[in-house]
């Protein structure tokens, strides 16, 4: 039999309340909360309207993934949402609802009556973390489907174009779009893991509530630095870029599945260590401001272990050194992109049909004018596109200057022949638009083999 204590008096017979009661209570707590309300607001409603908007532009953000296809096809949008979500609002979104989910009770003091009423520790962290898991998951779906439903409506359902130049159906397109979400999902996992840790362990101090947005942004300034990609692949942050290869074909599963398990280990081991401060915290010190030293023992110096074992893991276990770009893949992913798109070009032009197999178009790229080593990113690769046309004698050529960032991405600007990869407008179904040999987007998979 149980007991506790009603003004002073013992009440017999009490029972603990259920995770599930617990779960609603604290559910309610987080969506009566002014800010959240807005936030769910924003992202049901903000998404469709930028997305909108910025297809009605005569100007593209071409410099975003997908975003020059954002005239052509509606679902560009909600990718080019989804690369500015991953980068900013997916890391503030965890802050404000898993990084201040716990430091409520200790700003507003409301710790004893909530132990009072549940008299359980692990019932309330449960409950808490599931209500903030809930609204998370509410948020990210805003993102999704309100950017979906405003490049739909302002673009229609047209076919995509992949990152290695080869169209998706528009079928294809919405599976690989609804996907690409879905993966992104284990990375806000970890950041989410990160701010119950920080929300539990610094109190009512500020840095909890900034945790999951610090740590971020320092995993994204290490995603532009030239670091060895079993580093790169070993950060959680390389989930949020990794949904790019869903893009190519054949489809780059490698690095998205190590993303992915990296990301949700952090998210567990994260979630058990906020869960072991919780316990041990002492609920009777009212001038309580975070553990401390505690939390540096118990939080930090795990999270350091596990990304040292992930480092060594993937680095066994995958086949690259280095950088991940070498000049065999940046030749093989510039020729096919271009034989693709060449396709593209060739059927608005009205020109007579042809195959990549019957282009065999290959590549010869180098890095600084042949004075570099041709590996690694940098500006300053330069490649020399070749192909053959059916009854045709002379070997077609064009030259491209790339732009290879650290994470495989490549973004090819045309430097002649005017006529093949020059800037004119040709005629598509949704209206006039550059020549999509002109400037295209590419990706290079990180541990494939050369």
């Amino acid at each position: 039999m149980t007991a506790t204590v009603v003004d002073d008096r013992p009440v017999v017979g009490a029972a603990r309340v259920s995770i599930a009661r617990g779960y609603r209570f604290e559910l309610v707590k987080l969506v009566s909360q002014w800010r959240i309300r807005l936030l769910v607001l924003a992202c049901w409603i903000a998404p469709a309207l930028f997305v909108a908007g910025v297809s009605e532009q005569s100007t593209l953000p071409s410099d975003t993934l997908f975003g020059r296809w954002m005239h052509a096809t509606g679902w560009a949008g909600p990718l080019v949402m989804l690369g500015f979500a991953g980068t900013w609002a997916l890391p503030l979104l965890t802050s404000v609802v898993a990084g201040d989910v716990f430091a409520s009770e200790d700003r507003l003091g409301t710790w004893r009556h909530l132990l009072v009423a549940v008299r359980s520790p692990r019932r309330i962290f449960a409950s808490k973390a599931l209500a903030s898991l809930t609204v998370i998951l509410l948020l990210v779906a805003g993102l999704a489907c309100s950017s979906t439903i405003g490049g739909l409506v302002a673009v229609g359902n047209q076919p995509l174009v992949g990152l290695d130049g080869h169209l998706l159906a528009p079928s294809d397109a919405a599976g690989k779009v609804l996907l690409a979400w879905v993966c992104v999902l284990a990375p806000t996992l970890a950041l989410a893991g990160i701010g119950l840790l920080g929300s539990v362990a610094l109190g009512r101090s500020p840095m909890g509530l900034l945790l999951p947005a610090l740590v971020a942004l320092a995993m994204q300034l290490a995603q532009m630095l030239p670091l060895p990609v079993a580093v790169r692949l070993a950060l959680p942050s390389y989930a949020f870029i990794a949904w790019n290869g869903l893009f190519t074909g054949p489809t780059q599963l490698g690095p998205l599945l190590i993303g992915i398990v990296v990301s949700l280990l952090w998210a567990v081991l994260a979630t058990v260590l906020a869960h072991l401060l919780f316990l041990r915290r002492d609920f009777t010190n009212l001038s309580y401001d975070g553990s401390g030293r505690r939390a540096i023992a118990i939080g930090l110096l795990p999270l350091a272990g596990l990304a040292a074992l992930t480092v060594t893991v993937v680095a066994v276990a995958t086949p690259s050194v280095g950088s991940g770009i070498q000049q065999a893949k940046v030749q093989r992913s510039v020729a096919t992109a271009f034989a693709h798109l060449y396709r593209l070009q060739t059927k608005q032009l009205n020109r007579p049909a042809v195959t990549e197999a019957q282009l065999k178009a290959t590549a010869a790229c180098n890095k600084g004018a042949g004075q570099l080593a041709a590996e690694g990113p940098g500006n300053d690769w330069r490649c020399v596109v070749s192909w053959h046309l059916p009854d045709v004698q002379i070997t077609g050529q064009a030259i491209y200057q790339l732009d290879v960032t650290a994470d495989g991405r490549f973004v090819a600007d045309g430097d002649g022949p005017k006529e093949v990869n020059g800037y004119f407008l040709v005629r598509t179904p949704a209206g006039d638009a550059p020549n999509p040999l002109w400037q295209f987007d590419g990706n290079v998979e990180l541990i494939s083999t050369p």
